[in-house]
């Protein structure tokens, strides 16, 4: 399995003159080849490098496989453009995002991150060191910091490129890393997880993990960037800045302690990881406006993604199985009708009387189908006639 490694650079200052220098120098470098592409048509990595290769070189700075790289960085992104455009993620033809994404060219920030193959970035692991390229020569030495177990995984399984990333006056390396699979274990059993906005987790086992403190956060942020916003003062505007990922960085880290608990539990007790397979929700509801706020940062597909890899790390076996009705359908008797779950909270049969916490019964629902599924998944290839 892939698995992307953060770690911090500690340059000196004359190390992050050349880091500061290099990174726009890059990023305007893959907007003079953005627009080419864009005025050509031309998309395909060969022809467009044949079209800019030279004048790339020339005009801004970058050596032969620099430019190479700020090539390959363009049309990675226009084809990811083509297939967000093919999945409708843009709209139709018609709507105005789409129009805008398909009527200019591609545009990369001055600080967008910058690609590097092993050319161009060499890692002294021992060291714990790095040698970049920059446009003002060759910098090594750069120091890098990261955790014990991030930097073992580095050593280790560091595969392809790393990212060159400049974060809020801080410089960071993203490494992937191609980690061997451990085998998978034939569950004895499963944990079914259900997902939801009040609680973000409630597994069939009946733990029940809360978004309560979540929400509160999220309502207590909004209310310090509104009082941010109201003063309209360059203090006011710098603190906004510095304060904008934090939310998001709370809830990342609320999914990374959830999905490593859940996980840990399944390893210990010989047990498979269910979830639902909630891909486009957001498409197939309508809702007030005072709620889209709280589905858009709603945080599920980030909790179903960090179950899948942690539970792919441990050798875990995973599953998602079908959503419909887990929270109407009595797990007991099988009756399904809206009117089994009167409220948000509460399940009650009206066939056979079985009643307990909603969110529970949708995980018992969720570890049901698990077991089923895994029959077929892991059944043997029928021998052909």
């Amino acid at each position: 399995m892939k698995l992307v490694v953060q770690v911090k650079l500690l340059p000196s200052p004359e190390q992050v003159a050349a880091l500061e220098a290099a990174l726009p120098a890059c990023n305007r470098a893959a907007d003079h080849v953005s627009k080419v592409a864009f005025e050509t048509g031309v998309r395909d990595r060969n022809g467009l490098q044949k079209l800019v290769y030279a004048d790339v070189k020339a005009a801004f700075g970058l050596s032969a496989q620099p430019a190479v790289r700020v090539v390959k960085k363009v049309v990675d992104a226009y084809s990811t453009l083509a297939a967000s455009l093919k999945a409708g993620r843009l709209g139709r033809p018609s709507s105005k995002r789409y129009r805008r994404a398909t009527g200019s060219p591609v545009a990369f920030r001055p600080e967008a991150a910058q690609p590097f193959d092993d050319r161009c970035l060499s890692w002294q692991t021992d060291a714990r060191t790095v040698s970049i390229w920059t446009v003002d020569g060759r910098m090594r030495g750069i120091r890098y910091t990261g955790s014990p177990d991030q930097l073992k995984t580095l050593a280790g399984y560091r595969k392809g490129e790393s990212d060159l990333v400049q974060r809020g006056g801080k410089w960071f390396l993203i490494a992937t890393c191609d980690i061997p699979d451990p085998e998978v274990f034939e569950p004895v059993d499963w944990i079914g997880v259900d997902r939801g906005i009040v609680n973000l987790a409630t597994t069939s086992d009946g733990t029940n993990y809360q978004g309560r403190g979540l929400a509160r956060y999220r309502r207590w942020q909004a209310r310090k960037r509104a009082e941010l916003q109201a003063r309209q003062t360059r203090s006011a505007t710098r603190r906004l800045a510095r304060r904008a990922k934090k939310e998001q960085r709370h809830a990342t880290h609320l999914n990374h302690a959830i999905s490593k608990e859940i996980v840990s539990v399944a390893q210990r007790t010989g047990r498979g990881i269910a979830v639902e397979q909630l891909d486009g929700i957001r498409d197939r509801v309508r809702l007030r406006r005072d709620q889209r706020g709280t589905l858009s940062s709603w945080p599920f597909h980030q909790l179903g993604q960090h179950l899948a890899y942690k539970a792919r790390r441990a050798g875990v076996p995973f599953l998602e199985v079908d959503p419909a009705y887990t929270s109407q359908c009595c797990p007991r008797c099988g009756h399904t009708e809206k009117a089994n779950r009167p409220d948000r909270d509460r399940f009650c049969c009206r066939r056979c009387g079985l009643a307990g916490p909603a969110d529970h019964v949708a995980g018992v629902n969720v570890r049901n189908r698990a077991r089923s599924a895994w029959v077929f998944v892991t059944a043997p290839v029928p021998a052909p006639a």
